[in-house]
């Protein structure tokens, strides 16, 4: 009979204790919760600031990303093929290129594109003009 007094087994106390620890621990549970879904919100809008958004039109240069060159990828050797010429946009994410010579139309998807930022074939002048009496680079 002592040695039940001593553990002092209560059994209203042990209900409301353990009553309490179960709420402790929902609330805990609800909190990592919150947690989460705030740290998932927060790491989708710096992904999702980070995605550009590419709109191709018709008559547009863009370059094709040749995903099988990462199998045989030389260390040097370009991932992006040459200028292609946009034919049509489809409103899903599909765009048909032409290639350079004109003969051969294909469907690629829009992620595998992205603009050619080079020039169209127009060739420019360039003048170089030399100072007269510009700073002396060698020591005199």
């Amino acid at each position: 009979m002592w040695a039940l007094k001593r553990l002092n087994l209560d059994w209203g106390e042990a209900a409301n204790l353990r009553l309490t620890q179960l709420n402790e621990m929902e609330e805990f549970r609800f909190h990592a919760y919150e947690t989460a879904a705030v740290y998932k919100e927060r790491m989708k809008f710096v992904h999702d600031k980070k995605i550009l958004k590419r709109d191709f039109k018709s008559g547009d240069l863009v370059l094709l990303f040749n995903s099988r060159l990462k199998l045989f990828l030389g260390k040097l050797k370009s991932k992006w093929s040459s200028p292609f010429k946009v034919v049509n946009v489809s409103p899903f994410g599909a765009v048909e290129l032409e290639s350079e010579d004109g003969l051969r139309t294909f469907k690629v998807n829009g992620q595998r594109v992205k603009h050619y930022l080079g020039t169209d074939g127009k060739k420019y002048l360039v003048v170089q003009l030399a100072l007269k009496d510009g700073p002396s680079l060698t020591n005199e």
